[in-house]
């Protein structure tokens, strides 16, 4: 063995040592600790050059998989409980520094059909006229977290459609629907309609869904609407609501599912509505009260 000849140990300390000229501390330390985990796992499971070429095949597959309307790299970070670890660290680290009456809303993943740019829906409109499934009004308020309601806070809102399919992934030309941006008014109320949310299983057809296949783990989300809720001078929260008697609640594939989330959905005669709406149909109903702690200064 020649001086410049790696060894299975030394090779780590080689690689690690070409970082010593970078500036950056923290992309310093995240590439050393990546780097020094990768190696130790490489070396933990003995990893065979056929299973790092399937691996480096794999992650060609995923990328591509992605274009505008699919994200198969949120997709795999969701399935493998990456995406809520992450969110879960984040408000680990705002709770830490905050003392108030009751904690802020509790946040989840993203998740792949995230579209910026909804609508500007008023209050009350239906966000998802045309959109299969059953009509379900939605109504709450945006506090603080010491309770004050807070005005003009924005929901960013959006779901599948009664099926469990988000617009995102119906073929033809992408258009928008269950989707829309709403505030909340002087008393920090909002109310909308859209519709009750059914589970619905993550796209099978990708890497993905291979892998999910392969691992022999079932493949479906819980029903729930997604919000982004933010407001000036506090902290935005990403979270979804959940249907209470939604199957899948206790096995999500993409580990989001949190007890404060999961909200009663009743059911309501054909009538008027609580917003004086005439509905020929029964309909559902799900009250939800948000908490945005404030801004770090």
């Amino acid at each position: 063995m020649t001086a410049h000849e790696p060894t299975v140990q030394s090779l780590t300390k080689e690689v690690l040592a070409t970082l010593e000229g970078c500036k950056d501390e923290r992309f310093r330390f995240l590439m050393s600790e990546l780097i020094q985990h990768l190696h130790d796992y490489v070396r933990k499971v003995d990893l065979k050059p056929e299973e790092w070429m399937a691996a480096l095949q794999f992650l060609t597959a995923t990328g591509q998989t992605c274009d505008d309307k699919r994200q198969e790299f949120i997709l795999l970070s969701d399935t493998l409980g990456v995406s809520m670890m992450v969110v879960a660290l984040a408000q680990a680290r705002a709770s830490a520094s905050e003392r108030a009456a009751t904690p802020a809303t509790e946040a989840t993943v993203q998740g792949p059909y995230y579209w910026e740019g909804a609508p500007d829906r008023d209050l009350g409109e239906d966000i998802a006229v045309g959109v299969p499934g059953e009509p379900a009004f939605y109504a709450g308020r945006v506090t603080d977290t010491e309770g004050r309601p807070i005005a003009n806070a924005v929901l960013d809102v959006w779901s599948g459609d009664g099926e469990g399919v988000y617009d995102m992934q119906i073929e033809g030309p992408a258009q928008m629907r269950a989707r829309g941006r709403l505030r909340t008014d002087a008393q920090g109320r909002y109310w909308f309609w859209s519709i009750r949310p059914s589970y619905y299983p993550i796209p099978m057809d990708g890497p993905v869904g291979s892998m999910i296949e392969r691992m022999g783990r079932d493949c479906n989300r819980p029903g729930h609407i997604h919000m982004i809720v933010s407001a000036e001078g506090h902290v935005p929260v990403t979270t979804h609501l959940f249907v209470a008697d939604s199957p899948y609640l206790q096995t999500d594939v993409v580990f989001g599912v949190r007890d404060s989330l999961i909200v009663p959905f009743e059911q309501r005669p054909a009538g008027t509505a609580d917003d004086g709406r005439e509905m020929p149909r029964p309909y559902w109903t799900a009250h939800y009260d948000f908490r945005l702690a404030p801004s770090a200064g």
